[in-house]
């Protein structure tokens, strides 16, 4: 339960002063859905002006404040044009008030020869000087604009001075906290309390010390949280699972086993020989190898008489897991079952009663497996495939509903920085293939501006032509599926004209998952020779005979991102294309990007590039829903915070498990108010 300190914080907006349904709506569309989502809305920068008697050019291009009377208006004739309001100063300047939209709210605000404070950025236009959308205050009345002001993020309708006024009062509600750091750190580093640091930067948006401050906060509570996770890991005791090797000796393997992954199956089996959960990352770029190193773990935790359980994010990459281990198992006498939100009635029962009595040794399926009424005989082994959708809070959960942890493997093809890796899987032991299977041939990626647009079209009718089949991925347009499914349904269309309405088939994000399954499923057979798809096929069916990825809009996308479309194809012996269609307008990073992509294959690579170019913006492309997203923290900030906030967290527990004391009650704080309620679930008691 919250500790009732963070109740005002953690209200509805509606508690802050003005803000009724219309500002809420506004909210919401900021994700500002709470007091601690705008007490976290921080500044961007500041606005700086200069408060004058009248315009001069001297003062173009800056910021001004000034006295104006409006004394005529001019609206556009078509209602098309902006409005413009003219106005002058103490010395007979001429300036335009321009506005594009509202016209109502102009001549509300700017009444005909009454005085009115403007201000906004003076600028020349032809011989007239102009200012766009500026504020407007009535003089004596309300405030008056500040000669510095804090710049946030907005939307349509909330202006600056709003987004100011809200965060002003969402500080009122904020309480004065305990303090969680280590109090020789907050003194060595010139840190102030939570809430002075929260107020300073909203105020002075450029002061370095308390966005710091609050930037080691979450990294401390995220730190703070994988600890308690690997403390309670550690505590629970399980039941070893050595594996007798009679079941793999009877496997017969696609090829002799990399070195690299010898040397992770060793990791694995040593840690499932133990009596303390397994808790390890596997790491592996597409087409490594790691589902043959996760089905020898299982196969050991069989041998040892316990069950495995394969969990997969989607219900069509559940499907092909669940294919491929029951054509490698069914003649060893291992026992598969599926178990996802298709599966109802009579074979859902029918599984659900084979994994209880234990005649059904490995169960594969998305989240469904780990729901209440699905209980094993003797669950083993649990390996959750792309873990990056599974992310420190779901892990908490379900460490946290466990009485007997079973050994823990977890998997992701996107690759991750070693310098992010401490604060997304900081409780994790990591293995990582870094090495290729045999037979395995290097996609070919090419760079092509959208004016040869019509060539690569012909260029795809002489691949499916030749029997071959291709993704082509549409461009995200805007942060919207609706978007997205509008550009891939266009490009489908286009293509069904071209090549036939039997060849080419879509699927989107708007998609249901069993629409989507059935397009992917004939893709598979062959049945089709192009997929047309938004990003949904990241993670999606493998389909050796598709050699061909056509990505349009390609600088549009993450690297981390592209890399994994690329991974779809040159997953058969044939060799693969990679067509990377560009803009005509490119930015230095889009051009670095694309260049990185046609140099290398190597995902490892990619990801600390992609960390590097994108600096403190999103990382890893289109965010999954298990990612860890931090509020203020940049990755240079958790590549130089992380380390500290971890020892300074273990010192903590090392000294107060229980989190008893004043600095452990404090830090209880902390971790509820960055929301890592599980995390108190597992502190040791005394």
């Amino acid at each position: 339960m919250r500790p009732e300190i963070l109740n005002p914080v953690f209200a509805e907006v509606e508690v802050l002063k003005g803000v009724g349904p219309q500002v809420s709506k506004l909210l919401k569309r900021l994700d500002l859905t709470r007091v601690i989502d705008v007490l976290y809305h921080l500044p961007t920068g500041a606005i700086e002006r200069i408060q004058v008697p009248a315009a001069s050019p001297a003062l173009l291009g800056h910021n001004v404040i000034l006295e104006l009377t409006p004394y005529q208006t001019r609206e556009s004739r078509s209602g098309r044009g902006p409005m413009r309001v003219f106005a002058s100063d103490p010395e007979g300047n001429t300036i335009s008030l321009i506005y594009f939209n509202n016209p109502g709210w102009a001549k509300r605000s700017l009444p005909m020869g009454e005085n009115r404070i403007i201000s906004g950025k003076l600028e020349a236009y032809g011989d007239e000087w102009q200012i766009i959308h500026p504020e407007v205050a009535e003089p004596g009345k309300g405030p008056a604009p500040a000669l510095r002001e804090p710049v946030y993020p907005l939307t349509e309708g909330l202006t600056n001075r709003r987004m100011g006024e809200l965060a002003a009062a969402a500080l009122e509600r904020a309480p004065e906290l305990p303090e969680w750091i280590e109090q020789s750190l907050a003194a060595r580093e010139c840190w102030s309390a939570w809430r002075t640091s929260l107020a300073l930067i909203h105020r002075e948006p450029g002061s370095a010390d308390a966005r710091k401050r609050l930037a080691y906060d979450e990294i401390f509570a995220n730190q703070l949280a994988l600890l308690l996770l690997r403390q309670s890991q550690r505590r629970h005791r399980t039941v070893p699972l050595p594996g007798t090797g009679e079941l793999t000796a009877k496997l017969r393997l696609p090829y002799q086993l990399t070195g690299a992954q010898r040397r992770v199956v060793g990791e694995i089996h040593g840690d499932m020989a133990q009596s303390s959960s397994m808790l390890r990352l596997l790491q592996g770029d597409v087409g490594s190898g790691k589902t043959l190193v996760a089905l020898l773990a299982m196969l050991a935790a069989i041998e040892s008489g316990a069950q495995a359980a394969l969990l997969a994010p989607t219900e069509i990459l559940a499907r092909q897991h669940f294919a491929t281990l029951q054509k490698q198992l069914d003649s060893i006498g291992v026992r598969v079952a599926i178990l996802t939100g298709r599966e109802k009635g009579r074979p859902r029962e029918s599984v659900l009663m084979g994994l209880a009595d234990g005649s059904i040794d490995i169960l594969v399926g998305t989240h469904a497996i780990f729901q209440e009424k699905v209980a094993y005989k003797n669950l083993g082994l649990a390996v959750i495939d792309e873990q990056h959708r599974f992310g420190v809070s779901q892990r908490l959960l379900l460490a946290s509903k466990a009485e007997r942890t079973p050994h823990l493997l977890v998997m992701t093809a996107t690759p991750i920085p070693r310098t992010l890796t401490l604060t997304q899987y900081g409780e994790m032991d990591v293995s990582r293939i870094d090495e290729m299977p045999p037979g395995r041939t290097p996609v070919e990626t090419r760079v092509i501006s959208e004016e040869r647009l019509g060539e690569v079209i012909d260029g795809v009718g002489r691949h499916i032509s030749n029997g071959g089949q291709a993704y082509w991925v549409c461009p995200l347009v805007e942060e919207s599926e609706k978007s997205d499914a509008a550009a891939a349904g266009e490009r489908a269309r286009l293509l069904r004209q071209r090549f036939g309405e039997e060849k080419i088939g879509l699927v989107h994000g708007r998609m249901k998952g069993p629409d989507k399954d059935a397009v992917m499923g004939r893709f598979a057979s062959g049945e089709l020779a192009v997929l047309v798809a938004t990003t949904v096929i990241e993670v999606g069916v493998d389909v050796p005979n598709s050699t061909l990825m056509v990505v349009e809009g390609a600088e549009r996308f993450g690297l981390a991102q592209l890399h994994q479309l690329r991974g779809r194809v040159g997953r058969g012996t044939g060799k693969s294309t990679c067509l990377l269609i560009r803009g005509q307008t490119l930015t230095d990073v889009g051009r670095a990007r694309l260049a990185l992509m046609r140099e290398t294959n190597d995902g490892f690579r990619i990801a600390e590039e992609d960390l590097r170019l994108r600096g403190p913006g999103e990382i890893l492309g289109t965010r999954q829903s298990g990612e860890e997203a931090f509020r203020v923290a940049t990755p240079e900030d958790v590549e130089a915070l992380a380390p500290i906030a971890q020892s300074d967290a273990q010192l903590l527990l090392d000294r107060d498990g229980g989190l008893a004391g004043p600095r452990g009650q404090a830090a209880r704080i902390c971790l509820y108010l960055f929301e890592r309620d599980q995390a108190v679930g597992l502190i040791r008691s005394g």
